[in-house]
């Protein structure tokens, strides 16, 4: 986030900067985002934020308010699961594609992410985690070379994202979902298609699992 006072007019990192204060948290569900206050935090002009919010309204992030202005949307777990389950579908093709165009140089770096991941785990590092699996997922998009694919899923992940992160701190949940990546970073490493794609629905089911019983 830019410094107090700069001066942050391009739209492009306007969206981006308001994008990333709600999820990360700082901005929290359901809370009003008054654009006199909102422009004065990022330096921003007020025609920048409420073209900024437009946006966000479209993308499921901010919900419009009639005469009251904007508010960060709230994410239901049932809306959660619905997220979950069309993401099962789109990162199955994603781990598909990633496993076909897959490079030597590519595998080298899913590995060090698997590597890293086992690290963080096992030593408790729960956020560290979750931040390298939001990197896997992201490398395996990329690698996909699936462009309509990953927009879909970035919009997904931005509103499911406070879900994550409560996964994530589930007693046991970090082990189960290790499991689960490094199988999927296998089989795209393996260069297996139809078996990297069935490894990322078996973790999106497990989510989906997780969610109805957290």
């Amino acid at each position: 986030m830019p410094p107090k006072g700069t001066v942050t007019n391009r739209q492009d990192d306007v969206l981006a900067a308001i994008r990333d204060a709600i999820i990360q948290g700082e901005f929290a569900p359901n809370q009003r985002l008054v654009e006199a206050d909102v422009s004065e935090q990022f330096g921003a002009s007020r025609s920048s934020v409420r073209s900024a919010l437009f946006e966000l309204a479209n993308e499921g992030l901010v919900e419009r308010v009639q005469n009251r202005g904007a508010r960060v949307r709230a994410v239901t777990l049932d809306e959660a699961i619905e997220i979950s389950e069309v993401r099962m579908v789109v990162e199955g093709l994603c781990a598909a594609k990633a496993a076909e165009h897959i490079t030597d140089e590519e595998i080298a770096e899913l590995r060090a992410l698997g590597t890293a991941m086992r690290t963080a785990v096992a030593d408790g590092h729960v956020l560290r985690y979750s931040e390298l699996n939001q990197s896997l997922h992201l490398r395996i998009r990329q690698i996909s070379g699936q462009s309509t694919a990953a927009g879909v899923l970035e919009r997904l992940r931005a509103q499911n994202v406070r879900h994550q992160f409560r996964l994530a701190l589930v007693p046991g949940r970090p082990d189960v979902s290790l499991a689960e990546h490094l199988a999927i970073i296998d089989e795209v490493c393996a260069r297996a298609p139809e078996a990297a794609e069935r490894a990322a629905r078996r973790h999106l089911l497990s989510v989906i699992a997780a969610l109805k019983s957290a």
